[in-house]
């Protein structure tokens, strides 16, 4: 299995859910209908035929939101624990065809050091993935700052995965059109703001600064971030703000992923700023179909060595394939 030149393709925000840690989230933070819900619940059957019919060769698997950030902070480290070793059979099952990135318990931030360190070295996992804010908390705060030393230490990347806004954003940004259009809590804009702003406070904080080589992944080409690099570089930059080269910090620690963004223009603004060497490819599967993805893949005007770097050999490098 290949594209029409012949390259491998790894898909690396591919999502799943777990059936047993689901039952511990609200139905309002699920979401998803039952066909979406059957998909994510599919681990094997459908979702290798339809990776076989579109050409994707691996999907790295991560939960879908809003995954264990959720979780009642007394029993997240048990419940993350038994949730990655169900991941790591499903992929010791078919390890040909997939790789994973584990669950981190961040109700309780004392246990996701160790639960990281645990899935690289124990799971052969190849990173982590969070989902927004944990009970009204950004990833960026210090009580998670040992994660991005481990991450440091492990050489794996942190993924930056949206969520759902909080109930007080929701309602004072995005009310009253919920209702009429509810995709601007997700996808239509929630998820872009949401997450974008995650990824400018990691580097307002200063923890990319104490663990340098700290890797950080954005789907969705970055949020927007990379259209934005030159304005917030330029606004941080005059006086009355710390000293701070944001451009030189996303440049350096972040990489994007195109899931659910397959837009030309969009990825050549990436391009130009990042370089294809801080690119990867993913679908979002199965919230966008693989079929859009590789399409549109396949007819980019890149050079062979440009996609191939996207399709599979950052991947390689970044998460070690």
């Amino acid at each position: 299995m290949a594209t029409s030149t012949g390259e491998q393709v790894i898909a690396i925000e591919e999502h799943y859910w777990d059936p047993e840690m689901t039952a511990h989230v609200s139905v309002a933070d699920q979401g998803g209908s039952d066909k979406m819900r059957a998909k994510l619940e599919d681990l094997f059957d459908e979702r290798i035929a339809e990776m076989d019919a579109t050409g994707i060769d691996i999907q790295v698997l991560s939960h879908g939101a809003p995954s264990t950030q959720r979780l009642d902070p007394a029993s997240a480290a048990e419940i993350t624990r038994a949730t990655n070793d169900r991941l790591g059979d499903i992929v010791a099952q078919r390890p040909d065809r997939f790789a994973a990135f584990a669950n981190l318990p961040t109700p309780d931030p004392d246990a996701c050091a160790d639960e990281l360190a645990r899935c690289v070295n124990e799971l052969g996992f190849k990173g982590a993935m969070v989902h927004g804010l944990t009970h009204g908390v950004f990833f960026d705060n210090e009580r998670f700052w040992p994660v991005y030393k481990r991450a440091q230490e492990l050489d794996v990347p942190l993924y930056m995965h949206p969520a759902v806004p909080n109930r007080t954003v929701v309602e004072t940004y995005y009310e009253p059109y919920t209702k009429d259009y509810p995709a601007i809590l997700n996808a239509g804009w929630g998820f872009t703001v949401e997450t974008a702003t995650q990824g400018i406070r990691i580097v307002l904080s200063g923890v990319l600064d104490k663990y340098p080589d700290t890797k950080i992944i954005l789907g969705h080409l970055g949020e927007g971030l990379p259209f934005l690099l030159w304005r917030i570089d330029h606004a941080l930059s005059r006086p009355g703000n710390k000293p701070l080269s944001f451009r030189d910090v996303f440049s350096r620690n972040f990489y994007i992923t195109t899931s659910g963004n397959f837009s030309d223009p969009a990825l050549m603004c990436s391009i130009a700023e990042m370089g294809t060497d801080h690119i990867l490819f993913s679908v979002d599967w199965p919230f966008v179909p693989n079929a859009p993805g590789m399409d549109w893949i396949e007819c980019l005007h890149l050079n062979g060595e440009d996609k191939a770097k996207i399709l599979n050999g950052n991947a390689k490098r970044l998460l070690k394939l």
